[in-house]
């Protein structure tokens, strides 16, 4: 990746939905020669998606959650995790914690649901999330040389 397809990335984190125009004039660039840049970005996998950030309250998933677990089905867990609707991401980690749990939910009560149906995974332990910080309200990551 040269300076121009890092300038186009950054770009494009902080908006996905602009118009390759809008971006061929951000980096002084034609917009056929900006449109070819993009797609090789996607084709080379630097680019895998266009993500729309929802805002969970006005789903109805105002509760959001980081659950640790030491675990005793991996496989199990991640199973589970992952035909759960609640749950928004999950890493398996390396230290005392064998996974990190991030899922937004209707009330405390479906937390406790939650919790309830994977004790046959592992042990939890629950963060309540206060407030975030994320990427939207920082600067994005830009790959540096």
């Amino acid at each position: 990746m040269d300076q121009i397809d890092k300038q186009i990335v950054k770009e494009l984190q902080l908006n996905a939905k602009v118009s390759m125009k809008e971006l061929a004039e951000k980096v002084h660039l034609s917009s056929p020669a900006v449109i070819e840049r993009v797609r090789k970005l996607e084709e080379q996998q630097v680019i895998e998606g266009y993500h729309a950030h929802l805002n969970l309250n006005k789903i109805d998933r105002p509760i959001c959650a980081l659950i640790l677990f030491e675990s005793k089905d991996c496989k199990g867990l991640a199973a589970f995790c992952y035909n759960h609707p609640d749950v928004l991401e999950c890493y398996r980690v390396a230290g005392e914690i064998s996974y990190i749990v991030k899922l937004a939910t209707h009330s405390v009560e479906t937390l406790e649901q939650f919790i309830d149906a994977s004790m046959p995974y592992g042990t939890p332990s629950t963060n309540i999330v206060l407030s975030s910080h994320t990427k939207e309200s920082i600067e994005p990551f830009i790959v540096k040389d």
